[in-house]
C-alpha cells in the first residue's frame, strides 16, 4: 500500500489482517518546519470532507497560538483538545461516539504510557491514530514520546525539510537571540523559528555563525 505522507489519502489508513480492515498507529516524524502540523490539518479536513468525525489533541504546554489551538506556519488553524501527562487517551476515545480518526500534534511530548494508550485505541477500538512530532530534541536525544512511537508504531513516515546548506535536515538546533547554538538547558522549551533551526547532521555537529549560514544559503540559490 502506498504510504500517505502528505495527508491526501487519510481514508486509506488501515491494514488488512485476516481479510479485515484493522486500524493502524502512525508516527509522522521530522525536524522542525517540515510541515507536520499542515499535514495533520489536511488529513483532518479530508476526514470531515467525507462526513467522518475526528478528534484532535495538542499538549497543554504549547500555548503559542492560544490554549487548545493547533496552527501551522502557513496560517491554518483549528481548535483541539489539550492533554497533559496525566491525560488518559484510551478512556477519552472509548467514551466518544462515531470517531473515525484520532490525530495528535506535538506527539514528542507524550509519555510512554500515553503512547501505549494510543496503541490500545487502534488495537481494541479499531480507530486509526496519527501522531505527528519531532524525533529528537536540541541535544540530539529522543523525546520520551517519540522514542516509544518509533518502537511500537505500525507505520513510520518521515516528513522532510532542508538545512540551509541544501541537505536534508534531521536535527533541531536551539539558538539564542543572536542565532548562536545553545547546547545546555531544559529538554522542553516551546519556540518557533526564533528559537530553533532545522539543520543537517553535519551542521548540527559543526554549527555555523548566523552570517555564515546566510552566506551558505545564498550560495545555494
Amino acid at each position: 500500500m502506498q504510504i500517505p505522507g502528505d495527508g491526501f489519502q487519510a481514508f486509506l489508513i488501515v491494514r488488512k489482517i485476516g481479510g479485515r480492515d484493522m486500524a493502524s498507529l502512525y508516527f509522522y516524524y521530522a525536524a522542525m518546519n517540515a510541515g507536520k502540523t499542515t499535514s495533520l490539518l489536511q488529513t483532518d479536513h479530508n476526514y470531515h470532507e467525507r462526513g467522518m468525525d475526528t478528534v484532535l489533541f495538542v499538549n497543554s504546554i504549547d500555548t503559542r497560538h492560544g490554549k487548545g489551538i493547533i496552527q501551522s506556519r502557513i496560517g491554518i488553524s483549528k481548535s483541539a483538545m489539550t492533554y497533559d501527562r496525566d491525560f488518559d487517551f484510551f478512556r477519552y476515545v472509548k467514551g466518544a461516539k462515531n470517531l473515525s480518526c484520532v490525530l495528535v500534534d506535538e506527539a514528542q511530548f507524550l509519555t510512554r504510557k500515553q503512547v501505549d494508550q494510543l496503541g490500545d485505541i487502534t488495537d481494541f477500538l479499531n480507530i486509526p491514530v496519527l501522531a505527528y512530532g519531532l524525533r529528537t530534541d536540541f541535544q540530539g536525544n529522543c523525546f520520551e514520546g517519540s522514542e516509544r512511537l518509533l518502537a511500537i508504531a505500525d507505520i513510520l513516515v518521515e516528513l522532510k525539510t532542508v538545512c540551509f546548506c541544501g541537505k536534508k535536515a534531521v536535527m533541531n538546533m536551539r539558538v539564542d537571540s543572536n542565532g548562536n547554538k545553545i547546547t545546555e538547558g531544559a529538554q522542553i522549551e516551546i519556540g518557533g523559528n526564533e528559537r530553533y533551526i532545522s539543520v543537517c547532521r553535519k551542521h548540527f555537529k559543526i554549527p555555523q555563525k548566523p552570517k555564515e549560514r546566510k552566506k551558505t544559503s545564498n550560495a545555494k540559490r
